[in-house]
C-alpha cells in the first residue's frame, strides 16, 4: 500500500511565484534578495495556513542558492528550524545562540527559522534580544507567528515585519481547481467555492477539507456532498424554504424546518443563515450589488431568479423577522417556537389581503 501524502504537503510551493495570495510579500522578498537589502531579522505574522512557514523556507533556500550552499538535489545545508512551541525555554534559546556564533562551513549565511515564536517564555525572549539586535554577519533569523500581539515590543522593534493576509475565496477556489485537475478529481465549481468559504482564508484548511471530500465522494466532489461533509445547510435548502414562504405554504415550511432539525442542525444557526439568505436575495436584485453575494456562480444564478419573485420591501421585512428571531433565540424559554413563529411570519409576507405582523423591537 502506497503512503498517502496530504495535498498541503504534496503541493507545498517551492518557489515564490507559486505561493497563493501573498504577492505583496513574495515580490518584496525577491527584490530584497536581488538588491542585497534583506534584513537579518524578519517577522512573518498572520493567520494559520496562509504561507508563513512556506515563505520562510523558500526565502531560506533562495539565500542559500545565492551563496552556493545548496546541493545538486536541492538540499540546503545552512537552514535550521526550531519549533518554539516545544522548545520555548531559556536553555533552548541559549543553545541556539551558541550555534549562531559559528560561521557556516559552506556558503555565506546560516538561516534560522523559528516557528510559533510567540510561545517563547519571557526569559527566552530576553535572552534572545541581544543576538537579534546585533546578529553575526552570517546569521539571518526568520520568525513566524500567528499571534503578533504576544510578542514583546523590544523584539518587534528589532524585526522587519511582514503581515500575511487571509487568502481570498477566489484564490483558494482557483488553487483547488488546479489540484483537482492534477489529481483527476471531478468537481462542481460551487463545491470548491464552499470549501474555500469554509476555510476562512486558510489554504491549508481548504486543502485538508478537499482531501477529506475527495475520499468521501470517491473523487467526485459535488455541492451536496460538500455540504453533507462540512455539516452545513445546502443553499438549496434555503431556496426551498424561501419558495415555501413566498407561496404562503405554512405547513410545508414547518415540516421542512422539522426535517432540518432532525438532521442535527442548530435552529439558531438556521435562522441566522436564513436572514443572510434574504440579504443575499436583496443584493441579487441589483446588478451593481450582486458581487456582494459570497456564493458560487451557479448558485448566484438561482439567487437572482428567486430574488426577482420578491418585492424589495418584502425582503427587508424578511431580514428584520429573521434578525429579530436570531436576537431573541437565546433568551426564549422555547427557542424552537421562536424560529417557527418567524417562519410563519415569513410565509405571511406575501399573503393576499394580509399584512404580516412584525415584532416591535
Amino acid at each position: 500500500m502506497e503512503n498517502f501524502i496530504v495535498s498541503a504537503r504534496k503541493y507545498r510551493p517551492q518557489q515564490f511565484d507559486t505561493v497563493v495570495g501573498q504577492s505583496h510579500i513574495t515580490d518584496t522578498l525577491e527584490h530584497a534578495i536581488e538588491e542585497n537589502q534583506l534584513a537579518q531579522a524578519l517577522l512573518f505574522c498572520g493567520p494559520r495556513g496562509v504561507g508563513k512557514t512556506t515563505c520562510a523556507r523558500i526565502l531560506a533556500r533562495k539565500i542559500n542558492e545565492k551563496d552556493g550552499s545548496v546541493s545538486e538535489d536541492g538540499f540546503a545545508y545552512n537552514i535550521y528550524e526550531l519549533d518554539a512551541a516545544s522548545n520555548n525555554s531559556v536553555d533552548d534559546i541559549r543553545e541556539l545562540i551558541d550555534q549562531v556564533r559559528f560561521a557556516p562551513q559552506v556558503g555565506q549565511y546560516k538561516v534560522y527559522i523559528i516557528d510559533e515564536v510567540h510561545m517563547l517564555s519571557s526569559a527566552a525572549f530576553n535572552a534572545f534580544l541581544k543576538t537579534l539586535e546585533e546578529p553575526p554577519a552570517h546569521a539571518i533569523f526568520i520568525l513566524a507567528t500567528t499571534e503578533k500581539h504576544k510578542i514583546i515590543p523590544t523584539i518587534l522593534s528589532r524585526c522587519q515585519i511582514y503581515d500575511f493576509k487571509r487568502i481570498t475565496i477566489l484564490d483558494i477556489q482557483n488553487h483547488l481547481r488546479g489540484i483537482a485537475e492534477k489529481e483527476n478529481v471531478k468537481y462542481e465549481d460551487d463545491a470548491l467555492y464552499l470549501i474555500a468559504q469554509k476555510a476562512d482564508g486558510a489554504l491549508r484548511d481548504a486543502l485538508s477539507i478537499f482531501d477529506r471530500l475527495s475520499t468521501f465522494s470517491q473523487k467526485n466532489i459535488t455541492l451536496a456532498k460538500a455540504a453533507e461533509v462540512l455539516n452545513i445547510l445546502d443553499y438549496d435548502q434555503y431556496l426551498k424554504i424561501v419558495d415555501f414562504a413566498k407561496e404562503n405554504k405554512i405547513p410545508e415550511i414547518l415540516f421542512a424546518f422539522n426535517d432540518i432539525v432532525k438532521k442535527g442542525f442548530d435552529p439558531h444557526l438556521f435562522i441566522a443563515g436564513l436572514g443572510n439568505h434574504f440579504r443575499d436575495l436583496m443584493m441579487a436584485q441589483n446588478a451593481s450589488t450582486i458581487d456582494l453575494i459570497e456564493v458560487g456562480e451557479q448558485t448566484k444564478v438561482k439567487f437572482v431568479e428567486q430574488g426577482q419573485k420578491w418585492s424589495p420591501q418584502n425582503l427587508i421585512d424578511g431580514i428584520e423577522i429573521c434578525n429579530h428571531a436570531d436576537i431573541n433565540y437565546k433568551n426564549s424559554k422555547n427557542p424552537r417556537l421562536t424560529v417557527e413563529i418567524a417562519l410563519m411570519q415569513l410565509s405571511s409576507l406575501s399573503a393576499p389581503g394580509e399584512i404580516a405582523k412584525k415584532k416591535s423591537s
